[in-house]
């Protein structure tokens, strides 16, 4: 019960954290290769989706030193509207997290990055990427990632039970879907990052959202650490992650809101993955 009980702390800090988010920083080389740090090893792998009825693929990066007979925790990494399961190699998740395990500032962790398009059975994918088809086949991902991948994982690789060792962050679209799957399967992810997250998960214009704006919040049952960030001058998805810190404010959840400077692009991105990986699993 340690996590809980850090984690309940941390939730009793969180206006502060809120009110001094400018203070978020990242130290000068966090994502530079270095010759005295060991990195871990990238495992490209395919897996059968019983909800979208193919194979489907996405690259595992093992920790430093790992060992199959050691369990870790495990974190999904989410890729935006025009990308896929490689695309997170533009922000060397294996470079920020190998620095960040060999200066104490991060937990050693499996990290996931999976194709999110997940077009159902039967469903075509020949469609524009910035389609309702296609925003549909992202949100339809949580139920890929229950049903087939998360097994998957679970099956080839010694991953620690509970919530508390389980999150999910994704970039822009992929930042979306990590608050919709997040907050969805409560009991699943102790963790949720976004880091400059479409728009979507709220009502906007004549479209619905993904949750009705007042039933956008934590579970109160499960304490979650929630963190947002964006990019000071982001023209694509604009206000939207000021707005969902705004209504999680409004409906009573604690979380991590702080922005920074850049756009709409890895600067921004792979400061929230730093700042996040310094929050989880600790």
């Amino acid at each position: 019960m340690k996590w809980l009980c850090a984690l309940l702390a941390l939730c009793m800090l969180m206006p502060m954290a809120l009110a001094a988010a400018e203070e978020f920083s990242v130290p000068a080389g966090f994502d530079q290769r270095r010759e005295d740090v060991t990195y871990g090893k990238l495992e490209f792998k395919t897996y059968y989706s019983t909800a979208c009825g193919r194979e489907r693929k996405c690259f595992v990066y093992l920790p430093p030193n790992y060992d199959p007979d050691r369990e870790y925790p495990l974190l999904f990494l989410l890729h935006g509207i025009g990308g896929n399961e490689s695309e997170w190699t533009g922000g060397k998740p294996d470079v920020v997290l190998g620095n960040m395990v060999s200066s104490g500032e991060a937990v050693e962790m499996i990290v996931v990055t999976p194709n999110v398009k997940a077009f159902p059975a039967g469903a075509s994918s020949s469609v524009n990427m910035y389609s309702p088809e296609a925003f549909a086949a992202f949100d339809f991902f949580i139920n890929d990632l229950r049903d087939d991948l998360l097994p998957f994982i679970k099956a080839n690789y010694k991953i620690k039970e509970g919530r508390e060792n389980m999150a999910v962050a994704g970039l822009s679209m992929g930042g979306r879907e990590a608050l919709y799957i997040g907050l969805s399967m409560p009991e699943t992810f102790g963790y949720v990052g976004a880091f400059c997250p479409a728009p979507g998960v709220l009502p906007y214009y004549a479209e619905t959202g993904l949750f009705a704006t007042d039933a956008f919040k934590a579970d109160e049952n499960y304490p979650t650490f929630i963190m947002i960030n964006a990019g000071q001058s982001d023209g694509v998805v604009g206000e939207w992650p000021k707005t969902y810190s705004d209504t999680l404010t409004k409906n009573g959840t604690d979380h991590v809101f702080y922005v920074t400077a850049g756009g709409h692009d890895f600067n921004v991105w792979k400061h929230g993955l730093y700042n996040f990986a310094k929050n989880i699993f600790q």
